[in-house]
């Protein structure tokens, strides 16, 4: 399981871009970045990551991400393998204009059908209890019951990510063979059955800074002509669902 090194703030850029470009800028990055702990001990360079996303019955959160509301978040369930004891992540990630920021809390997986059928989380309820954990969980139960919101889609994708060494300023990631699939059950599941690659092969690579972008960065972006774009992975992946495999209720608002 990748080590908890999240950015709580931070702002990011989104590119899509083809596999052999992003093979000429790994090639780029290791001059300047290493490979993250957890990548490096893989075939690949890549670890899975799967979330299950949480949305009103209108869908809400999708729609503000469509109409391009400055200030919105998205709620998920986040999990990197299966197994009963492999702990589930509640995230909420916000977006202020152009400004992220996350809150997280590490949830046991016993507690996460609990938790969403309406018991009020306690510490015992995290798999590391923190207060700031706890804080994080809290928040995302109140959002829960405030949207009424339930699982709608499963996204997933292997994650390749270089990371600064003294610090957390600056990730960049590779997110490859990025797939979903309606999904209405708090199945934990890493399967996907009749998953929608929005993307087609092409990869999603982000660049994640928490305060001034490096000017190396500025000129990798510039010398490999990206072109930065919307990359949603629950939006984008809901949108190009065929219409027959969306529930009939929420199909009308897309």
């Amino acid at each position: 399981m990748p080590t908890d090194k999240v950015q709580r703030q931070r702002f990011e850029l989104k590119y899509v871009i083809p596999d052999d470009v992003a093979v000429n800028i790994r090639d780029f990055l290791q001059a300047y970045l290493t490979l993250d702990e957890y990548g490096a001990t893989q075939p690949d360079l890549s670890y899975p990551v799967h979330s299950l996303y949480l949305d009103s019955e209108d869908l809400r959160l999708y729609r503000s991400t469509i109409n391009g509301d400055k200030n919105r978040y998205k709620m998920r369930l986040r999990f990197y393998e299966r197994g009963d004891t492999a702990p589930i992540y509640f995230e909420i990630k916000r977006r202020s204009n152009c400004a992220i920021s996350k809150l997280r809390g590490k949830v046991l997986r016993e507690s996460v059908e609990p938790l969403l059928a309406g018991q009020m989380p306690v510490m015992d309820d995290l798999a590391d209890p923190t207060p700031e954990g706890l804080a994080a969980v809290q928040t995302f139960f109140r959002r829960l019951n405030e949207l009424n919101a339930s699982p709608k889609a499963h996204v997933a994708y292997r994650r390749e990510a270089w990371v600064t060494d003294h610090d957390n300023s600056l990730r960049i990631t590779f997110d490859r063979d990025v797939r979903s699939e309606p999904q209405y059950d708090l199945g934990l599941s890493t399967r996907l059955d009749e998953p929608v690659y929005a993307f087609g092969h092409n990869i999603i690579f982000e660049i994640k800074f928490t305060d001034r972008i490096p000017r190396w960065v500025q000129d990798m972006v510039q010398a490999f002509g990206l072109r930065q774009r919307s990359a949603g992975k629950y939006v984008d992946g809901i949108a190009n669902t065929p219409r027959d495999r969306i529930n009939a209720w929420h199909a009308i608002y897309i």
